[in-house]
């Protein structure tokens, strides 16, 4: 802290300050609020607090939170503190507030909303930037996804110092990352395609096999990777494989440690090195968590986006465990909720689905569309009482924060 400038110290001071007035209102956990304030009074405040730290920036539509976790898990290895928004405040307030907790931590680990990407990357000259996918995502808030690549590719080709490590299998992704002038390629799978079937260059169908993908009109085509994940192990960059054995579940999560690998790989941790605090995370913000509630486990899940239902889907227990869906179209998730109509809700068949949400309506309608029964309930709580044994609950992003608060802002 007494290396940055008495205006930045008092900035970090009055926005700490802030923060912590307002956890003890019961307003969140203060990063925004305290973060806001910050740059009120610095505006310069995210770069030099950033300065001289080593600095990794995870972007993407989903999974950056878990990533970060994961990347800050790895760095641990090194025995050094890593300052990190662990809680998904991902825009510059929550980047400053995060950084100004921990001044003295030589890491951080930052997720960053992709929408901020660019400016992130010019105030916090990082080392390594992770691209994790593109998809629709809040579409009445963000840039359309082929707009943001190119505001990507625009400023990673300006970022000269910047490792970039990306997903290969992502086009968007791969064509955004192709102007960076140091890239590492990860093979971590891109599930939804629906967004990507056109080539991000030439806009001519992309042709597909398996994972590989090019385009049949120009050059633009799957670069070589050099991390693979392959069932449930990873393949590093040397050609060696290692069992993840990783707590948290699903393929996505797999696909996440791969890339969290790839990045502390970078700094000098190897894989044996890292495995172990990695299969330490056992929940992300909440994620994943399980807790009795009212003599019923329930387990909490998030998806904010298409691409996020379809992955949540995987980790589902198996029927008939019923399942809470829960909708809202505050500012955080986006108002706009036609995106319900891309996802394919007929893997719920065979057990009892309960609604609840600002709009769950919304998603009542989407659900009868594919003649998937369900009921309208009041609340969490409304839901347990009506069900016996495990129930798992899936929620968009402020959904999921209303029912963490209920449940006793789980961990």
């Amino acid at each position: 802290m007494d290396r940055l400038p008495l205006r930045a110290r008092l900035a970090t001071a009055m926005g700490g300050t802030a923060g912590r007035l307002s956890r003890m209102a019961g307003r969140g956990d203060g990063s925004v609020i305290g973060g806001k304030v910050g740059l009120w009074l610095e505006p310069d405040l995210l770069s030099m607090l950033a300065a001289g730290r080593q600095v990794v920036l995870v972007t993407g539509t989903n999974g950056k939170t878990t990533t970060t976790r994961l990347v800050t898990a790895g760095l641990g290895a090194l025995g050094q503190a890593v300052a990190s928004n662990a809680f998904g405040a991902n825009m510059e307030e929550g980047l400053a507030a995060a950084l100004g907790q921990a001044p003295n931590a030589p890491y951080a680990a930052l997720e960053v909303d992709e929408k901020y990407l660019p400016r992130v990357l010019r105030a916090t000259a990082p080392r390594v930037v992770v691209l994790l996918n593109l998809s629709r995502d809040q579409m009445d808030r963000a840039a359309e996804i082929w707009l943001l690549a190119r505001q990507w590719r625009d400023a990673l080709g300006a970022a000269s110092g910047a490792r970039v490590v990306a997903n290969a299998d992502d086009p968007l992704v791969a064509w955004a990352a192709s102007s960076a002038p140091s890239v590492t390629w990860v093979s971590a799978g891109q599930r939804w395609r629906e967004d990507s079937w056109c080539c991000p260059q030439c806009g001519s169908h992309l042709r597909r096999h398996g994972d590989d993908w090019r385009c049949g009109e120009c050059s633009c085509a799957r670069p070589r990777v050099s991390w693979v994940l392959d069932g449930g192990k990873v393949i590093d960059s040397a050609g060696r494989a290692h069992e993840l054995d990783l707590a948290l579940p699903g393929r996505a999560n797999r696909a996440n440690a791969v890339v969290a690998l790839a990045v502390v790989d970078f700094f000098g941790v190897a894989v044996v090195q890292a495995l172990p605090s990695l299969r330490k995370v056992i929940s992300v913000a909440g994620r994943y968590t399980l807790v009795e509630r009212r003599g019923r486990a329930v387990r909490l899940l998030l998806a904010k986006n298409p691409a996020g239902w379809l992955e949540a889907f995987d980790v589902l227990d198996p029927p008939p465990t019923p399942i809470v869906l829960a909708v809202n179209a505050q500012e955080p998730d986006g108002r706009d909720t036609s995106w319900l109509w891309d996802v394919d809700y007929r893997v719920l068949s065979g057990r009892r689905v309960f609604l609840t949400g600002e709009r769950r309506l919304d998603l009542a309608v989407r659900l009868e569309a594919d003649k998937i029964p369900f009921q309208l309930t009041g609340g969490i709580d409304e839901a347990v009482d009506l069900v016996e044994g495990r129930l798992d609950v899936l929620a968009n992003y402020t959904a999921f924060q209303q029912i963490r608060a209920t449940l006793g802002r789980v961990s």
